[in-house]
């Protein structure tokens, strides 16, 4: 009995194995396909943004606007915007916010990025010659999609739907805000274009999914009703 319990052990594993590797085979192969078709264009655009826009003034700034510490006082000031402004009814957006960062990160750089591969460009030894890539560390995961443009992204339309009954359109401009930070990743050489504008439209998805949620069940609105 128990020889046929580790016979059937065995069996499984054998089979999960086979399964998942058919499975990441066909996957690879299928997005190796489907990312040929568009290289020639995202090729011609990457070098557009990397070669001939370059100028002294990108390349002092926009290495220091995809560093996140760089908008440490940004996110101070939503900080303290938020609790200035709604008191404890700040904590649950400031909750949500996090969730939204966190969700957006695990969708693209666990979900994402762990089931489809792209060599980085700054990795990719045939455009060694012909690239300028502009940082010190060059990231060894996929560049598809861009964890720096969900992210940013994601927030953006998370602080816009959230806050705009409050702050009228100057809100919109985290939308400028992740934007800049999406043509950094590709001007300093470390993604393609359609690897940001893919994880800009996942983290505008994300993000309006997650304020709708918020807006409808735990607002600042709702909050402030509650309150009153």
């Amino acid at each position: 009995m128990h020889n046929d319990l580790n016979l059937l052990q065995n069996t499984l594993k054998s089979t999960l194995n086979f399964t998942d590797y058919f499975c990441s085979m066909f996957f690879l192969q299928t997005t190796a396909a489907w990312f040929s078709g568009i290289e020639p264009a995202d090729r011609k655009l990457f070098f557009l943004v990397n070669n001939r826009m370059a100028n002294n003034f990108f390349d002092t700034v926009m290495p220091f606007l995809r560093e996140s510490s760089v908008w440490v006082p940004l996110y101070l000031f939503l900080l303290v915007f938020a609790l200035v402004n709604f008191g404890k009814r700040a904590w649950w957006w400031i909750l949500f916010a996090v969730c939204t960062a966190a969700i957006c990160d695990l969708v693209s750089s666990r979900l994402i990025k762990d089931h489809i591969f792209r060599l980085r460009p700054c990795n990719n030894p045939d455009m060694a010659a012909y690239i300028r890539v502009l940082v010190n560390y060059r990231p060894q995961s996929s560049s598809f999609t861009s964890s720096h443009a969900t992210n940013h992204f994601g927030m953006a339309m998370f602080i816009v739907m959230t806050l705009k009954t409050f702050t009228g359109r100057w809100v919109n401009l985290f939308f400028l805000w992740a934007a800049m930070i999406c043509f950094a990743q590709v001007y300093v050489g470390v993604h393609y274009p359609f690897d940001v504008v893919s994880g800009a439209l996942l983290g505008c998805l994300l993000g309006y999914i997650i304020a709708l949620f918020f807006n409808n069940y735990a607002g600042l609105v709702s909050l402030q009703n509650k309150s009153a």
